[in-house]
Parts: C-alpha cells; sequence; structure tokens
C-alpha cells in the first residue's frame, strides 16, 4: 500500500467510533492509543498550513469529499517519507484489520527515500551530503 493511501485510511478508521467499538476491550484500548498517536503526528505534519489543517479536519467526517485535497496536501507536506507517521498508521491499521495485516496489506513500498526508518523504538543519525 501506498504511504499516503494508508495514512488516510487509518485516520478514518480510528475516527470511526463503531469501528474501534467493535474491537475487544484490550485491543480497542491500544487502537484508541495509536489513532491519538497518528492523528497528533498528522497534526504536527500540517501545522501551519491552513489548507491542510482544514483538509485534515474535514476529512474524517466526509472522507469521499476530503480525500483527493487530504491526499495532495500530505503528499505537499512530505508526510510519504515520514518513517513515524507512516509506522502509525500502519500500527493503528495492524490493531483494526488483524486479517488485513496478517495478509500484507498495510506492507509500505518507499520509492526514492533516504535514511528510512520504520517501525518503533529504533534509534538512527543520518548524514547527507551532497
Amino acid at each position: 500500500m501506498e504511504p499516503i493511501s494508508l495514512i488516510l485510511a487509518a485516520l478514518v478508521a480510528g475516527a470511526s467510533a463503531g469501528a474501534l467499538d467493535a474491537l475487544k476491550d484490550d485491543v480497542a484500548d491500544k487502537a484508541k492509543a495509536a489513532y491519538a498517536k497518528l492523528r497528533g503526528l498528522a497534526n504536527k505534519r500540517v501545522a501551519g498550513n491552513p489548507v491542510a489543517e482544514t483538509a485534515l479536519a474535514q476529512y474524517e467526517a466526509n472522507p469521499k469529499i476530503w480525500a483527493a485535497p487530504l491526499a495532495d496536501e500530505l503528499a505537499k507536506s512530505g508526510a510519504a517519507n515520514d518513517p513515524e507517521l507512516v509506522a502509525a498508521a500502519k500500527a493503528l491499521m495492524e490493531l483494526m484489520d488483524q486479517a488485513g495485516a496478517k495478509a500484507g496489506k498495510y506492507n509500505v513500498t518507499v520509492k526514492d527515500s533516504q535514511g528510512v526508518q520504520v517501525g518503533d523504538h529504533g534509534f538512527q543519525v543520518n548524514t547527507f551530503t551532497g
């Protein structure tokens, strides 16, 4: 799955109270925490861009209308190359759709990037020249 599509899918899934309520209690709590982290990272990514902030705020309430504008703004902001944001989206989707995650549905392909790290609790130092 392409990173921007993964982020959009995770935002909608996490915003759906019905989807969260359908999970077992222990998974629901983890999913709520994962969604809060994802939403915080997404807010940070679009902060200072009024168009992107509006698209993010409106997307969860009406994804059909706001998907394209939000996808465009996330792409412009470099969200696809933000390993922490992509990892947060993947983590939430793994909780929300465990069968899909096991089938590899939320695996992300990153192209033309440098210094990408996906996963929790990693440490990385990059020096790019050139």
